[in-house]
């Protein structure tokens, strides 16, 4: 899942959805007004952070209004905290030769 959400925010569009959506509701005919995108463009940008699991829609009369889950940004966010905070194992070797094979960093020769 974490793949399709990195994927879902690597879009400038789908970034700036996300940032409108934090601060207020909107729909997609606002939405492709504040971008000066198509509604098109909109719903299929929603569809993708909708299926990341970063949007859930609330039905209004004919509009959907969109919300972003902030959890999700959250538990996205903890996972590359989570990332950042490996530690990298270390070795007696500057460059050990079990972990790799290029001839650069060998220490057997050519």
């Amino acid at each position: 899942m974490k793949s399709i959400q990195f994927k879902a925010l690597a879009d400038d569009n789908r970034l700036q959805i996300l940032q409108l959506l934090l601060s207020h509701e909107y729909c997609v005919r606002s939405l492709s007004r504040k971008l000066n995108i198509t509604e098109s463009a909109v719903s299929q940008h929603l569809k993708i952070l909708r299926e990341a699991g970063f949007l859930y829609g609330e039905k209004r009369g004919h509009f959907t209004h969109y919300k972003v889950d902030r959890q999700a940004l959250r538990r996205l966010a903890e996972s590359l905290n989570l990332l950042a905070d490996l530690e990298e194992t270390s070795s007696e070797e500057p460059y050990p030769t079990h972990s790799c094979r290029c001839r650069k960093y060998s220490t057997g020769g050519k």
